[in-house]
């Protein structure tokens, strides 16, 4: 039975334009620029030079440690450069450019089991990590080491279908239109976990999508077990899912492995059932194209790598006087200066906005209601928050628990005084992490000294 988590807000879901849409399949571009980091942790080592030849599926991409994920060519082609572009989530970074050349050529290291159900939980967890999988709704977190970390652990498989972003609705349509891919990727999950079902939660605007997916389950016998919950921003967010869904919460500071569970979301799922029946890594995803600046919103499927520019033409293109484009939702979602990005493994939405959506004010004064107390998830002040982080307050953000806020921008969305709250979140999060780092910096200079002071006195 579907709980209630704390907080939240019910902004409107604006889905209309796009969640009665079928996936359309984009032709893959002339050139697609694949980032070298699509995951959390250290960014992959490109392995391919200028020149080489490439193809589907390959690896183009070494992990930069354990917690990270290997990359692979979208499209058959030539490496056209290896040099730093324009990143979603600020910056450049170093990226691998295939010319395409339009050959759509299969790599002879994707090679499917013979028999996907004959695995061994170790070789299933092997093919997860070599297919470069991640947590697709945007954590970007390395899904065999969600897994590896959690066997032995978790007691609830919770796969995340609430998709509560406004706007976005890849995992609505995935549901109506893969329900077997994900019925059958909670089936090879249970079986790593060793759990007898897996829950899948799901928002009760996607009625039909639940429909679906418990016709298959109803077919396979599945162990799958579809939650319906009442819609409420940030239920995406894994802590609240799990409460939701449980009951338990995440302690703070803590992981939902910490009280038993494990969360995956719906187009990972697709993935991991992907990987472990045709041996394909991750090398195309689901985007939704939206917002007032769109002028034929859709739902698309592209090699990752394509450039945003790419997926705006297939739209139609942008309406005049569009002034924002976002990557991701618009509560949670990066604003771009350019649509030079390209599409990454954590890409889930593609929005552009125009007309009078611009809500800002110059000098926003907050007015003391506590509105953003009362919706904030996670428990936390952001009114205080936001003063310490603006004085440069670090020990009172440390105090503040500042790095238990999500970013779900919840507070931002009810601040009648349209005060600047998440972002200024990130400012101060990055305020306290580098105050930490030369903190460390400062006591290990200072314990090197007092060695060599002791060295000298021995001598």
């Amino acid at each position: 039975m579907a709980q209630a988590f704390f907080g939240g807000v019910h902004p409107h879901d604006m889905k209309a334009a796009t969640n009665e849409k079928a996936i359309e399949q984009l032709a893959a571009p002339a050139e697609v620029v694949i980032p070298m980091s699509m995951h959390i942790g250290a960014p992959c080592k490109p392995i391919v030079a200028v020149g080489d030849k490439v193809t589907i599926g390959q690896k183009i991409g070494e992990p930069g440690g354990f917690v990270s994920a290997p990359i692979h060519a979208s499209v058959s082609g030539t490496v056209k450069a290896v040099e730093p572009r324009p990143y979603s989530m600020g910056g450049n970074i170093t990226s691998v450019v295939i010319e395409n050349d339009m050959q759509d050529e299969v790599s002879e290291e994707v090679q499917a089991p013979a028999d996907p159900n004959a695995l061994s939980v170790e070789e299933m967890v092997e093919i997860v990590k070599n297919a470069g999988i991640v947590g697709m709704g945007g954590a970007t977190f390395p899904t065999h080491v969600k897994i590896t970390s959690g066997i032995g652990k978790v007691n609830t498989v919770i796969i995340n279908g609430a998709e509560c972003e406004p706007y976005i609705t890849g995992d609505h349509r995935t549901m109506l239109e893969r329900p077997e891919e994900i019925i059958g990727g909670c089936v090879y999950l249970a079986k790593m976990f060793g759990v007898d079902k897996v829950v899948i939660g799901v928002e009760d605007n996607k009625q039909n999508g639940i429909d679906a997916m418990n016709k298959v389950i109803a077919e396979k016998k599945a162990p799958v077990v579809v939650e319906p919950l009442h819609c409420r921003y940030p239920q995406g967010g894994e802590k609240q899912l799990c409460q939701a869904i449980t009951g338990r919460q995440v302690p703070p500071g803590g992981l939902p492995a910490d009280i038993g569970c494990a969360v995956f979301n719906i187009n990972t799922t697709c993935a991991i059932y992907r990987a472990l029946t045709t041996g394909m890594p991750v090398v195309r995803k689901i985007v939704t194209v939206s917002g007032s600046g769109v002028v034929e919103p859709k739902n698309i499927e592209c090699p990752i790598g394509t450039p945003v520019s790419s997926l705006l033409d297939a739209c139609g293109g942008l309406k005049d006087g569009t002034y924002k484009l976002i990557a991701g939702g618009p509560m949670m979602g990066m604003a771009q200066y350019t649509a030079d990005i390209s599409v990454a493994k954590g890409t889930g939405a593609i929005l552009a906005f125009c007309e009078n959506e611009e809500k800002t004010v110059e000098n926003p004064q907050c007015i003391r209601c506590g509105k953003c107390v009362s919706v904030c998830p996670m428990h936390l002040e952001p009114l205080f928050m936001y003063q310490y982080a603006s004085k440069g307050m670090v020990e009172e953000l440390n105090d503040a628990h500042i790095m238990d806020c999500m970013e779900c921008g919840a507070c931002s969305y009810i601040c009648p005084a349209r005060m600047h709250l998440t972002h200024m979140f990130k400012t101060g999060k990055q305020l306290l992490k580098d105050k930490m780092a030369a903190d460390k910096a400062a006591a290990e200079a200072k314990k090197a000294a007092a060695e060599e002071k002791k060295e000298a006195v021995n001598k």
